[in-house]
């Protein structure tokens, strides 16, 4: 086998757990082959660089071989070769992840439970009266509801 298709090989490789979501990368523009954009059917051989974007990670890749079938992921790392570069960039980035943490990752709930919502409603009622004064925009007596002028 002297050439395979780029999608095939990224899952033969494991950088993706299925072949679709491999095309799916691929047609977003996040694979390269090569220094230029691939198509799904893009066939790649050994020798050929490959750069993907993995969430905030950028890999570069050199294809050492060739594989039709998904192995385990000892022979799938004999497929390639990283870069020291990419390397090098991938553990910066790690660091960078680890010392300055994304700050909407801190954010722990989202909508309040019901037992959350009762609680802060109590909480309403005990610290002031003026929680639950409601304004109302009522039309002026004697204006039919439908016309506005």
């Amino acid at each position: 086998m002297d050439k395979l298709r780029i999608d095939k090989w990224l899952w033969a490789a494991r950088f993706y757990k299925t072949r679709s979501l491999a095309t799916d990368e691929i047609n977003k523009g996040r694979v390269q082959v090569n220094s230029q954009d691939a198509k799904p059917s893009r066939e790649v051989r050994p020798g050929d660089t490959v750069t993907l974007r993995q969430g905030p990670v950028t890999r570069v890749v050199a294809v050492r071989a060739l594989s039709g079938t998904r192995g385990p992921a000892p022979v799938a790392q004999q497929l390639y070769q990283e870069t020291p570069e990419s390397i090098q960039a991938r553990e910066q980035a790690a660091e960078q992840r680890r010392y300055a943490p994304e700050p909407a990752l801190s954010i722990e709930h989202g909508r309040p439970t019901k037992r959350e919502r009762r609680e802060l409603d109590g909480a309403r009622h005990d610290s002031a009266g003026q929680w639950d004064e409601r304004w109302s925009a009522s039309l002026a007596p004697g204006t039919p509801r439908g016309r506005r002028r």
